[in-house]
């Protein structure tokens, strides 16, 4: 009887563990902070920079990115720290069972006093099997110490992430104000056009669709000159998109309600910022149909890269942008920091936080094509 319970003892013991701690999640972490840290510094750069509205640009996509990141590092880090606390929970009763079994078997006595009835044999095979049982406890209690020791730097980045996220959203908040008022106060680009306001409300008015205005565009302007911007056709495929986000639906994908547009739609977060993936001519900002507002950039003639769904636009009809201009806000408001705690608590997937959309279409020769085929990384 004692030779079968040190064997189920030796057993439990040897069952697998959680695993050895994950270093790459604090890391991810540790990275992300190091983002909003980047960031931070570059808006403090930013007010000295010979073009204000590039480097503010530039501070509120490395603070939407960096509060991007520490939301997924933080996801990361609830969901080890999940599985470790599950883990050191089933523990708890096993520990219990393998206490009480050495209760039974005698306590804490040295193998020696372990004696089998089988005589000397049996009692040095009982000895040889308590020492295994005695190396494994000690193994498993290394291996419970480490699981121990990673859920407490995990929960010290969660609660060190709270004053950090803080820090980020004020930072990201005072970028956005700074770039409204630089891009106010720009007064250095060239133009291709000047706009006539009343053949733009005209043309407003007399079409139903897209298309109808597309087509209509280049009769809007007035005192119109060539310009020579790099060319986007040899770029298809390559192009970065305008803004962080995810699509929600692809290229005529139909929606809830059974709509299908030829564009796609990316979900984003709230006031996420939206910039010219390439060098281009504004050729509308407004208002148009039910699409909200629009900017209508034309990177080349033939070409149009429409977005749609913004709350705020920057520039003017006309105005000719360089890669990586800011073209405008989408809207929705930021969360407080609390809400930021519990989306990274969810699942990335679901698509939480990610309040806002996007519309996004790219029209050649004014028939719409698949968007996923110009810009980078949409297709596999």
């Amino acid at each position: 009887m004692m030779l079968r319970a040190l064997a189920l003892l030796a057993v439990v013991i040897a069952l697998p563990g959680a695993g050895r701690a994950q270093d790459d999640t604090v890391q991810a972490a540790t990275r992300a902070a190091e983002q909003l840290d980047r960031a931070i510094t570059l808006l403090d750069a930013a007010e000295e920079a010979p073009d204000r509205v590039a480097a503010l640009t530039e501070t509120t996509r490395a603070f939407e990115s960096g509060l991007a990141a520490m939301r997924e590092g933080l996801r990361q880090v609830s969901a080890r720290e999940a599985v470790l606390s599950r883990d050191l929970q089933a523990r708890e009763g096993e520990i219990a069972r393998l206490l009480g079994t050495l209760q039974v078997m005698g306590g804490a006595g040295s193998p020696v006093v372990f004696l089998h009835p089988a005589g000397p044999v049996g009692t040095a095979r009982s000895a040889m099997i308590v020492a295994d049982v005695s190396r494994g406890l000690d193994e498993r209690a290394a291996s419970l110490r480490a699981k121990l020791d990673e859920v407490r730097v995990l929960r010290e980045l969660q609660e060190s992430a709270a004053a950090r996220l803080s820090e980020g959203l004020r930072g990201v908040q005072q970028a956005r104000t700074d770039l409204s008022k630089a891009v106010a106060e720009r007064t250095d680009l060239p133009r291709k056009f000047t706009e006539d306001p009343i053949k733009t409300a005209l043309l407003i008015a007399s079409t139903e669709t897209l298309s109808a205005f597309a087509s209509g565009l280049t009769d809007i302007g007035d005192d119109e000159r060539a310009v020579d911007l790099p060319t986007v056709r040899d770029r298809k495929g390559d192009i970065p998109l305008p803004v962080l986000g995810r699509v929600l639906r692809g290229f005529k994908e139909a929606d809830a309600a059974g709509i299908t547009r030829p564009g796609m739609v990316l979900a984003t977060r709230p006031r996420a910022i939206v910039t010219s993936p390439t060098a281009a001519t504004i050729r509308y900002r407004g208002p148009l149909l039910n699409l909200g507002n629009v900017m209508i950039l034309e990177p080349e003639p033939g070409i149009l890269f429409v977005f749609a769904g913004l709350d705020v636009v920057y520039g003017g009809s006309g105005d000719i942008l360089p890669a990586g201009a800011p073209v405008g806000l989408m809207g929705g408001r930021d969360p407080d920091l609390g809400a930021v705690l519990s989306v990274a608590d969810a699942s990335e997937d679901s698509g939480s936080g990610r309040s806002e959309t996007l519309y996004v279409e790219v029209r050649q020769d004014n028939v719409p094509e698949d968007p996923a085929a110009w810009f980078r990384g949409m297709k596999d």
